[in-house]
């Protein structure tokens, strides 16, 4: 099919810097984006319908969505006073062994440049910015040479299950020569999950030039002007010289349903080096994955976009941490939406907390700097609640956890207003 792109149009746009007037809006927007869930309006007022909707939605009926934050509010922080801390105060942490200066990180998430022409360059410059980890997917739209280039501290590559082992080779020997020292292999991904914001907005990349989008993108003047004065996504990690569009079939074709336990230990004989089993929920699989050889347990429910219904997953750290022993490393994702939240995981026995939609709204409302800004809104609020409890540091906030949060029933109080849903509590409405 015929598009703007094979056409050639973008290599004049790209001469033509008419975004210095679209994104002008934009910036102003992001300049006055106080918390989160402003960031999320600004990336809604920027992006393409369908590619906000791919960012924000979870499956089904949204309940996981929704219940994933929801969970953050039935725990109680019970404070120490008198604690004679006093600021600066130390967030620095490990994470893989290697230093990092706050507990917590952008997860690795596919396709970065369709929120942004500056893609995963944005995150890994506001990671270098901020001294975190950085976590990069193999359907990355920026390749692992380049992210090393950018991002000198210590970085995680993520894998999916896929079937040709000659090609989880070339990738892995591709991430240790990028200087990416830890693996984590995303185990809840066998099948895709029903996403039903994507079907009803005809969700594609690239998108397709029906009526309807070609309207939705006439509405979102920066957004549209970025995608066509840039070049096409491939999926830079994988193959460059394939266009996103062709590789999803292959990408498809290569995820691996019945990949198990033995295929797993082979894939750590391969990497032979730090590495986290991204997607358990359950203490059993974690007492498995301790014992086929894995150093990491990564808490998650692919951001409530698989299975609905899947636990809350701040609501499963406890019983995993008490079945794995207090060595093992755990991180956690899974609906943070404030420092607060960050501070509630750590406290209840998690190492480290990864966060994607935060900062993929940051991306998505303004690129290198929003993501600066979506990282620096949780530290400052993790610093924050830090102080108020009485923890000066993240080692005692561990240690001092289990008697500084509590839970208690849920009430109306803890759940949204009338006008919740616009400012982007528990997903989208239709």
């Amino acid at each position: 099919m015929i598009n703007p792109h094979k056409l050639g149009v973008h290599k004049v746009l790209k001469h033509i810097p008419l975004n210095l007037i679209f994104d002008a809006p934009a910036k102003r927007r992001l300049a006055k984006a106080v918390n989160i869930a402003d960031l999320r309006l600004c990336a809604k007022a920027r992006a393409h319908k369908m590619v906000f909707d791919y960012l924000d939605a979870g499956a089904d009926d949204e309940i996981s969505l929704r219940r994933g934050k929801d969970a953050y509010s039935e725990l109680e922080m019970h404070f120490h006073i008198l604690s004679g801390i006093k600021p600066p105060l130390d967030l620095s942490t490990k994470i893989f062994g290697e230093d990092v200066k706050i507990p917590f990180f952008g997860c690795p998430t596919a396709g970065n440049r369709m929120f942004h022409w500056e893609g995963e360059t944005a995150a890994a410059k506001a990671a270098e910015h901020h001294g975190s980890l950085y976590g990069l997917s193999s359907l990355a739209t920026t390749g692992i040479t380049e992210i090393g280039q950018i991002h000198n501290g210590p970085k995680v590559f993520q894998l999916y299950v896929w079937k040709d082992r000659e090609l989880v080779k070339e990738v892995l020997d591709k991430a240790k020569e990028g200087g990416f020292n830890a693996l984590a292999l995303t185990v809840d991904f066998t099948w895709y999950g029903n996403r039903e914001r994507d079907i009803r907005n005809e969700f594609t990349i690239p998108p397709k030039y029906s009526v309807k989008q070609v309207i939705e993108a006439i509405k979102k003047p920066a957004w549209t002007y970025d995608f066509l004065s840039h070049d096409p996504y491939t999926y830079a990690c994988i193959n460059t010289s394939v266009p996103a569009d062709s590789l999803a079939a292959f990408v498809n074709s290569q995820m691996r349903p019945e990949f198990d336990w033995k295929d797993a230990e082979w894939l750590l004989g391969e990497w032979n080096g730090p590495a986290a089993v991204k997607g358990v929920i359950r203490p059993d699989d974690a007492v498995k994955a301790v014992e086929t050889g894995f150093s990491t347990m990564w808490i998650s429910n692919h951001g409530a976009r698989q299975l609905e219904t899947s636990p809350a997953t701040i609501d499963v750290l406890p019983s995993i941490r008490e079945a794995v022993g207090p060595d093992v490393e755990i991180i956690l994702d899974g609906g943070v939406q404030r420092g607060t939240d960050i501070a509630k995981a750590l406290a209840l026995g998690a190492d480290s907390v990864g966060v994607g939609k935060p900062y993929l709204y940051g991306l998505a409302a303004g690129g290198t700097e929003g993501v600066i800004k979506a990282l620096e809104i949780l530290k400052v609020e993790l610093d924050r609640a830090m102080g108020l409890l009485g923890t000066g540091t993240v080692d005692d906030l561990k240690k001092r956890g289990p008697g500084l949060i509590k839970r208690r029933p849920g009430s109306a109080r803890d759940y949204p207003d009338r006008y919740a849903f616009e400012r982007g509590y528990g997903g989208g409405v239709i």
